[in-house]
């Protein structure tokens, strides 16, 4: 296998396997478990110093030698250069798809993670986390919905953006977020979900990790 993808089956992970699987590039997962402490293994860090993962390692790079790559923006944008899919090359649609990687990387992911945490995992529940968490994260999906509402993915065209928000919006019951609120973000999620790459991704390490909520809800 050409890259090797240091993952657990998490919103993160499953960004760069969907990308993986849309441009049918060959890959070998290395399992990262994050519940036993994986990710600070020394071999881990030496290619994700963030103890983070997703990571990838590329044994096929342009200058033929391995690269490898940590945080999962950079990840997908690395191999949408190198696949020369689902990120244009042209600079304003380029543009268009990174501001909305950016977004995902930089609110959506972590304000819902954030809600993961206070409206679902945590048993001492803290009224002013939740209510702050969740009404960001509520308004975060607002934002997309309006988006949308004028394009049928969120940079115009099906891009790394939308691999990168999808397996986040997947957890939408335990962000403590309504989907029937949202029409525009429900209809380009079942878009998504339909996608034959993004079947055969989400059922790699469906095992490993709670259920989600069905589609339809």
């Amino acid at each position: 296998m050409s890259i090797d993808l240091h993952m657990w089956p998490t919103g993160n992970g499953y960004k760069i396997l969907i990308m993986l699987e849309e441009c049918g590039l060959d890959y070998d997962i290395k399992w990262v478990n994050i519940f036993k402490g994986d990710q600070f293994k020394e071999d881990f860090l030496r290619i994700s110093p963030n103890n983070k993962m997703p990571a990838i390692v590329d044994h096929a790079a342009a200058d033929g030698k391995s690269l490898s790559v940590f945080e999962s923006g950079a990840i997908l944008q690395y191999l949408g250069r190198k696949s020369g899919k689902f990120y244009p090359e042209d600079e304003r649609a380029r543009t268009e798809t990174d501001q909305w990687l950016f977004w995902q990387v930089g609110g959506l992911g972590p304000m819902a993670g954030q809600a993961h945490h206070f409206v679902h995992y945590m048993e001492d529940k803290i009224p002013y986390a939740v209510e702050r968490f969740s009404k960001e994260t509520n308004r975060l999906y607002g934002v997309m919905d309006k988006r949308l509402g004028d394009c049928e993915f969120l940079a115009g065209e099906y891009s790394i953006a939308d691999m990168a928000a999808f397996p986040w919006v997947r957890r939408y019951a335990w962000q403590g977020v309504d989907i029937n609120h949202y029409p525009n973000v429900k209809s380009w999620y079942v878009r998504i979900e339909a996608r034959p790459a993004v079947k055969r991704a989400l059922a790699i390490g469906a095992d490993k990790m709670p259920p989600v909520e069905a589609s339809k809800n």
